[in-house]
Order: C-alpha cells, then sequence, then structure tokens
C-alpha cells in the first residue's frame, strides 16, 4: 500500500456531554468560516443521522459519520482524507461527552478516540449557563482527564452576556477561551429527539443559519481557531483508492462494468452513511435515486437499496402511492435484489400500525406489520455474522451496525416463512438474537450496517445486482430472438 502525508486544517469540537450545544457551535462555526470563502468539511462522530443533516444544510455539501467501533482506526482516517482532502478546513463534531464511547471504561468509539486517531487539535464546548468559577473546574477536570488527549481551547455556549463571557475567561485561564456563544432561545434549533426533524429548508432556513454564523463571527474567536486548526500535522494515511478489499477487487477486473441501484430517497427515506454510498460508487456503481412517496414507478435498475427515515411519519402517503408498491412487488417477483434497512425494512411490511393504532397498508412483501411505540425498542451498537449466504456474502460473512429503532415487527415472521440470515450481537450487554429476513431476492433488517466494517459487503452487494442484471438481459434477448 502506498501512504501518503495529507496536510488538512483540523479541529475536533468534543462537548461535556449530549446537549450542550456541539451542534449548534459546529453549524455556527462552519458558516461563518464560509461567509470569509473557504471550503469547509464536516464530520460527525459516531453512528448519528441526524446531526449530519443539519451539518449538509450549513455547508450545503455532505457529512460522514466517524465511528471508531464500527468502523475501525484505518477506515476513519481515509474516510476523513478522502472527505477532506480538498477542504480548507475540516470540523469533526463530537458524540456525548468527549470521553463517553461503547464502554465506561475504555474510549473506544468516544470522541476522544477519533482525536488521537486524526491527531486533531481538540476543542471542549461546554453549556455555560448558570456558572462562573465552576466553569473553569469542568474544563480543567476535561484538561487534566488523559495526558494523551491536549485541549486546546474550549469555546462557552449559551453565556447569558459579554460581562458572563469575561467573567469566564478570567475563571478559567487554561486552556485558552476562545469565546462564546449567546444564549438565544428565539433561534435554537428544533429538538432533534430521533426527530421528525432531520434538517431541510423548513427546519434549517437559510436566514437561521446566518444569524449563528453572525454569531459566531462576532462572538468567537475565528483567526484563532484557524491558527489551531492548520497547526495540526500532516496525516498518513494509505492511497485512498487503494485503501479496502473492495477496492482492490475493482483493479483486480472482477468488477469492472457499472450498474444501477435505485436508492430511496425522500422525507421517508434518507438516512444513509455517506461512506457506504461512496464504496458503491467508487466500485463503479450508480445510484439513482427515486421516492416512493411521489414517484409512480421505480427507475430503470438492477438493484435496490431502501435506507432508513422516517416511513411512520410519511406513512399515509406510502400507503396511498399503489402503483409504488406495484412496481416494487414486480420487480421482486422478477428476482431483483432488494436491500433494505430499518426504515426499508418497514415499507416491506404488511402495514405500518402507528402508536394510536392507525394501519396503513405497505408493500407486503414480507408477511408480518410493524408496531410503533412511543418508547425506545432497541439502541446501540450489534455485530452480525450472518447464518446463511445472502446478496451480503456468503455464510459466515460479519460486519458492524447501529440501530435505533421505535418500532417491532410485530409478529416476527416464522423462520419456516422467512429465512433468519443474520445472528446479532449486541454491544452492551452481549446478548445475541436472529434478525436479518431473507425472502427470495430481498433481505430486510433493522441494522444500520458500516461497510467499513467489511468492505466485501459492498462488493458482493454489487456483483448480485450485476447476476439479476445479466439474467434479465439473457431474457430481453430471448424474447427479442423469439418473436421475430
Amino acid at each position: 500500500m502506498t501512504s501518503l502525508k495529507h496536510s488538512i486544517p483540523r479541529l475536533v469540537l468534543g462537548g461535556v456531554a449530549s446537549g450542550v450545544g456541539k451542534t449548534t457551535v459546529t453549524i455556527a462555526l462552519a458558516r461563518a468560516l464560509r461567509a470569509r470563502g473557504l471550503r469547509v468539511a464536516l464530520f460527525k462522530c459516531g453512528p448519528d443521522y441526524l446531526d449530519p443533516t443539519y451539518h449538509a444544510r450549513a455547508i450545503d455539501g455532505t457529512s460522514h459519520n466517524l465511528d471508531g467501533w464500527m468502523m475501525g482506526r484505518d477506515a476513519v482516517r481515509t474516510t476523513f482524507v478522502h472527505a477532506a482532502r480538498d477542504a480548507d478546513i475540516a470540523l469533526i463534531e463530537g458524540v456525548m461527552g468527549l470521553f463517553d464511547g461503547a464502554t465506561a471504561t475504555g474510549e473506544e468509539g468516544s470522541t476522544a478516540e477519533i482525536a488521537k486517531w486524526l491527531e486533531a487539535p481538540t476543542v471542549l464546548v461546554v453549556d455555560a449557563g448558570g456558572m462562573a468559577r465552576s466553569f473553569a473546574a469542568v474544563c480543567h477536570g476535561f484538561a487534566s482527564f488523559d495526558a494523551a488527549l491536549t485541549l486546546r481551547g474550549v469555546i462557552a455556549n449559551r453565556v447569558g452576556s459579554r460581562g458572563h463571557l469575561e467573567l469566564l475567561d478570567k475563571a478559567l485561564g487554561a486552556p485558552l477561551l476562545l469565546g462564546g456563544l449567546p444564549r438565544d432561545t428565539k433561534h435554537a434549533f428544533a429538538e432533534r429527539h430521533l426527530g421528525l426533524r432531520s434538517a431541510d429548508e423548513s427546519v434549517l432556513p437559510d436566514a437561521l443559519l446566518d444569524h449563528w454564523a453572525d454569531h459566531a463571527g462576532s462572538w468567537l474567536q475565528l483567526d484563532t481557531l484557524l491558527s489551531l486548526a492548520r497547526s495540526a500535522p500532516a496525516l498518513a494515511c494509505e492511497d485512498v483508492s487503494t485503501t479496502d478489499a473492495a477496492s482492490r477487487v475493482i483493479e483486480s477486473g472482477r468488477i469492472n462494468t457499472r450498474c444501477r441501484i435505485g436508492l430511496a430517497y425522500d422525507d421517508a427515506f434518507h438516512f444513509y452513511y455517506a461512506d457506504n454510498l461512496r464504496r458503491l460508487e467508487q466500485l463503479g456503481v450508480e445510484l439513482v435515486r427515486f421516492s416512493p412517496i411521489h414517484d409512480a414507478a421505480l427507475p430503470a435498475v438492477d438493484g435496490l437499496y431502501l435506507g432508513g427515515g422516517y416511513p411512520e411519519a410519511h406513512a399515509a402517503q406510502l400507503a396511498g402511492n399503489l402503483s409504488m408498491h406495484e412496481a416494487i412487488r414486480a420487480f421482486v417477483e422478477m428476482g431483483g435484489p432488494v436491500y433494505a434497512e430499518c426504515g426499508g425494512l418497514m415499507y416491506l411490511t404488511q402495514a405500518i400500525r402507528s402508536v394510536t393504532g392507525e394501519r396503513h397498508p405497505m408493500v407486503g412483501v414480507f408477511p408480518c406489520e410493524v408496531q410503533m411505540f412511543e418508547r425506545l425498542q432497541a439502541l446501540g451498537y450489534v455485530e452480525v455474522e450472518t447464518q446463511t449466504a445472502s446478496m451480503l456474502g456468503p455464510v459466515g460473512t460479519r460486519f458492524r451496525g447501529h440501530q435505533f429503532r421505535y418500532s417491532e415487527v410485530s409478529p416476527a415472521p416464522s423462520p419456516d416463512l422467512v429465512e433468519h440470515a443474520y445472528k446479532l450481537q449486541r454491544r452492551r450487554g452481549g446478548d445475541t438474537l436472529t434478525e436479518g429476513y431473507q425472502l427470495g431476492s430481498v433481505l430486510g433488517s433493522y441494522v444500520h450496517a458500516h461497510w467499513a466494517s467489511n468492505p466485501q459487503v459492498a462488493a458482493a452487494l454489487i456483483a448480485r445486482c450485476k447476476r439479476f442484471r445479466s439474467k434479465t438481459s439473457e431474457q430481453d434477448s430471448d424474447a427479442t430472438s423469439t418473436g421475430g
């Protein structure tokens, strides 16, 4: 492998805890730097889908997840370099508190782990509301907790006034206070509890983004933050064109022609790891977006990828688009490969039942229904090992992913009717269960898989789609020759 050095100015914005305003600070800073004419790349630590949609609105581009547990060090560094190499500065928003991760005793899956892997200067975001000298105690505690991680500065969020910010500065001493953002409840971002709050123009209009950019310009020390980012050392990384096994499959010629995969993408389906889509495209796939809500027919494709999202929030519209139901069922009957994650799985069942009891008919591929609940039904990392051959690879294929859902398949389809292709092991607790519903050419699961944990999964999915394309091409050819 060729190892190259990449000089990418970068900052990690870690928090004291969840809810301290990391996303607000990240977006405000990114927008202010863009106003200066800088190209900004944004990243989110951890498995979260929502914050990256806010990032994307702020920079009119794609935000990538960096997850230590699902991806591993090499994939985190490669993904970062690939997405940030043309940027003037990269901002990496942390997850939860700076040192919170997969376990209570280690840094695996934490923002601190990502900061070390990326050799990135780290800035701590603190909710300073109602604090004075205690602000210094919190910051000093974080600064001294891990000798291998050096905090380069602090940003105080939700400060009461300029005078309050000056008081915090006097109390802190070190590390350096790099400014703060005022408490501004009128312009606070909408609550993102699973939410139905992915960011679009209605949730995050340009005027609101510009408002926070103005705050960042007048309240944060932008020049100092830029200097810190530029002080990051060159990051050694393997050549991004040859970093993973899937890329080497291209070079070997085993996947050397394009195929087309339909990507469900609208208000109901838009939760995808950008790195997964990049891997497909890197392997020669043309991703063709379509809307299960609005489109009457499928595009001409060799496979379907139905991602996560909010089908329950748009259940009536999805139920009403009967022509799309028929198109997907017809594609399945032809043997077309369909890979469905979480929301996509829900869409392929017989119906979605709301918390209040309404029943909304869905596509009806799987012989089961989905019940929504007010409380979380599953949350956390999982590791998958396939129990049978599937479109993702042979028996024993392993990869990692994440679950976050308020629904259950009810009842789960019997193994006599639907093959259970996955053995899932939860990262927290270690208990196992079967899942991964496979029926003919369809595979559905609640797991949001990250293919950096096994790059061969993307290659296997493409190979399955190409086999379907070859089969249908032969059938078309036979029909033409016999039709005279």
